[in-house]
């Protein structure tokens, strides 16, 4: 028997490769000699740079790079391992550009910076890399990508020919994009990026209307921010002849991905699509049995995008049962048998408090899945 281990992390407690290595124990207290394929998943946010980390056998590379407000912070990132061509790197905005970077009482996205995201993508290219998976969740900006741009060596400049003020804010005065000094190694990278939304730049579902006030923004600020960012959308069609405006995802994390679409000739895609195939899953689930999915918690949610659907759907194509294993099941979460997982299983063995049950999380998590198993065996003896 072939058993692939797709999990995604339990967040806030087990990475994805820690939740593989526990569905593994249980596994094997049942078939001792059963194939085990652990592949660690993401959905393109949270956790997306360690599971493809840990799926290709690559590295974690840190760099010194700006916070949302302009502080020296050390942030992470990671290179594919394994046979990935050409050298990727995978960066989670969130660590140079995040919500969780800022003090609440200092969340203003009129001047927190996506600065630290391009020096992030500038470290990857010293290190030589070829390709980048960008996961743009977790913004603490609404800049549309600007600060991204500058770092990378984009002249955003006011009617003086002097450079803008960073952050969103600093958009009010932009009147000329001058790409001459942007880095000349990105003409030979490949920018993928991990969306998971569609939101357009501005307007009624743009950037700052439906993720500026989660970021500090007054209503009055998402009013001139969408303002800004119009014009800013303006001024990139006529400089650099690339049209984000209305282009879905341009929103996402503040107008990121605009920027990227812009400066970087990004596509913009699924993120469990991205890690599906960064990761090689598809090859270990042709020739396998069963499949073995989960995260924290499953629910209606999770079939719009998630790690679990999407290597269920994955299976599907080979005809696979699927399992997954939450820590928390929601009483909607019925809707995911209709979407490639043919079992849900808790991990919670007794009423327990959350600390409890996240200190156990391994032995709970191994526990739950011996009990599939030995369901499984005995369907098989039957």
């Amino acid at each position: 028997m072939k058993i692939v281990i797709a999990p995604d992390s339990f967040k806030g407690n087990l990475t994805a490769k820690e939740a593989s290595d526990a569905i593994e124990i249980g596994i094997k207290r049942i078939f001792p000699d059963a194939i085990i394929a652990k592949v660690p998943m993401a959905d393109g946010g949270e956790g997306t740079v360690q599971a493809l980390v840990d799926a290709t056998g690559g590295e974690i590379v840190s760099a010194e790079v700006c916070d949302p407000l302009g502080n020296r912070i050390i942030a992470d990132y990671g290179i594919l391992g394994g046979l990935t061509t050409p050298k990727t790197a995978v960066i989670e905005m969130a660590t140079a550009s995040g919500l969780p970077l800022v003090p609440r009482d200092k969340r203003n996205p009129m001047i927190t910076t996506t600065y630290g995201t391009g020096e992030l993508i500038k470290s990857a290219l010293d290190n030589d890399c070829k390709a980048l998976i960008v996961g743009i969740g977790g913004s603490a900006t609404t800049d549309g990508g600007a600060g991204m741009a500058q770092a990378l060596g984009v002249k955003l400049l006011d009617k003086d020919g002097k450079d803008i003020p960073r952050g969103g804010g600093g958009l009010k005065y932009l009147e000329k994009i001058d790409i001459s000094d942007l880095d000349k190694r990105l003409s030979e990278i490949i920018t993928t990026v991990a969306c998971d939304v569609d939101n357009p730049l501005v307007g009624p579902r743009g950037a700052p209307a439906v993720f500026g006030p989660q970021k500090g923004a007054t209503p009055e600020m998402v009013k001139l921010l969408d303002e800004y960012l119009d014009r800013y959308a303006d001024i990139i069609k006529r400089d650099l002849g690339v049209d984000v405006k209305e282009t879905p995802g341009a929103g996402a994390a503040g107008g990121l991905g605009a920027g990227l679409m812009a400066f970087l000739g990004a596509k913009l895609k699924s993120g469990i699509d991205i890690v599906i195939e960064a990761s090689g899953l598809e090859q270990e689930i042709k020739n396998a049995d069963i499949v073995i999915t989960g995260e924290g918690k499953i629910d209606s949610q999770t079939i719009y995008g998630k790690t679990p659907i999407g290597v269920a759907k994955t299976a599907k194509k080979y005809g696979l049962p699927v399992i997954a294993f939450a820590g928390n099941i929601g009483s909607d979460s019925h809707v995911v048998y209709d979407n490639g997982i043919d079992a849900l299983m808790s991990i919670i063995s007794y009423p327990m408090t959350l600390e409890i049950a996240m200190k156990r999380s391994k032995e709970l998590l191994a526990d739950s899945v011996e009990r599939a198993f030995r369901l499984i065996n005995l369907g098989i003896k039957l």
